[in-house]
């Protein structure tokens, strides 16, 4: 059929110059899935001598009867406490605590191992990022040990004063929230600062959901877990092995078609949770490569042909 004078004509969208979307995110939870215990355990409760299960108790009681969150309530809890205690609490302060936090079996060395591992399968053809999303302490996740392999740590954060003690929170995680730092992630938009609310074609995103997997160990985790599935990408959840009520979680989760797969949070190279996870890194490397290649041949074609013999493998 003829299109009538001054229609307008209908033009094929640019495409970039070359396949950019090859690398891959691994998102980790921290208390429970890199670490035993939530990190204040170890950290800021010993300092005003609180015993845990009594701590978490008044902070759950009072969020239920005010309906605050639990997260306010816990960091304004802290403050209050120190300021009884006539303690002081600086940045520095905090990232020291994180010296005494405890890790699962495997967790110092497996992001090394990750790394090695997506290098090789891919032939360094595929790169790997680390990110951490907590609703805990970004001023005690700085101190961790394993700071070095997160390329970004999103989690609630102290605001400090002139004298550089910590006031009140400025910046809060929940369970929710966690999943604006996933479309973060996508977008290629770090900074928390900058709004992620524009549109962005899903051509445009460095870093799409199927090239995600998130890594958490409980029902706080869900919010994360199905907006990756929703959007193509994976979910792992891990357990504590010491206890069944964590296992029990997990496979509420698998059931319910929030992960890919549970497993021990063992980080060890012989561990089952290894294996899993290293299943699914090798099935988004293929992925990769077959849209590396499906992007190839859109690229030659629009171009008008074949490129020049030979040339094809080195534009790659």
């Amino acid at each position: 059929m003829q299109k009538p004078p001054g229609a307008p004509v209908a033009t094929m969208p640019a495409m970039p110059e070359r396949f950019f979307q090859d690398t891959i995110a691994l998102v980790y939870d921290f208390d429970g899935t890199l670490s035993p215990q939530p990190m204040q355990e170890y950290t800021v409760l010993p300092k005003i001598g609180a015993e845990p299960a009594r701590f978490w108790d008044l902070v759950n009681r009072e969020a239920r009867e005010t309906q605050s969150d639990p997260m306010l309530v816990y960091m304004r809890h802290i403050l209050e406490a120190l300021e009884r205690e006539r303690v002081d609490v600086k940045r520095a302060d905090f990232a020291r605590m994180a010296r005494s936090i405890v890790y699962f079996p495997g967790v110092t060395t497996w992001f090394g191992r990750m790394d090695a591992y997506v290098a090789r399968r891919s032939k360094r053809r595929v790169k790997l990022r680390h990110y951490l999303i907590s609703a805990g302490q970004k001023e005690i996740l700085e101190g961790v040990s394993i700071r070095r392999h997160f390329r970004r740590i999103y989690a609630s954060e102290y605001h400090f004063n002139h004298h550089g003690v910590a006031t009140f929170p400025k910046f809060l995680v929940t369970d929710t929230l966690k999943t604006q730092f996933l479309f973060r992630i996508n977008k290629g938009i770090e900074d928390v600062n900058e709004s992620i609310n524009e549109h962005m074609p899903e051509s445009e995103r460095p870093i799409p959901f199927p090239n995600l997997v998130y890594v958490g160990d409980g029902m706080t985790d869900v919010p994360s877990m199905a907006l990756a599935k929703k959007n193509g990408g994976h979910a792992v959840a891990v357990y504590n092995p010491q206890g069944d009520r964590g296992r029990a979680t997990c496979v509420k989760l698998l059931d319910a078609g929030r992960v890919d797969f549970v497993a021990e949070a063992d980080y060890r190279k012989a561990s089952r949770l290894s294996h899993r996870v290293q299943l699914l890194l090798d099935a988004i490397i293929a992925d990769i490569a077959y849209r590396r290649e499906a992007f190839q041949c859109r690229l030659e074609n629009r171009r008008g042909g074949r490129p020049p013999r030979g040339q094809d493998q080195k534009s790659r």
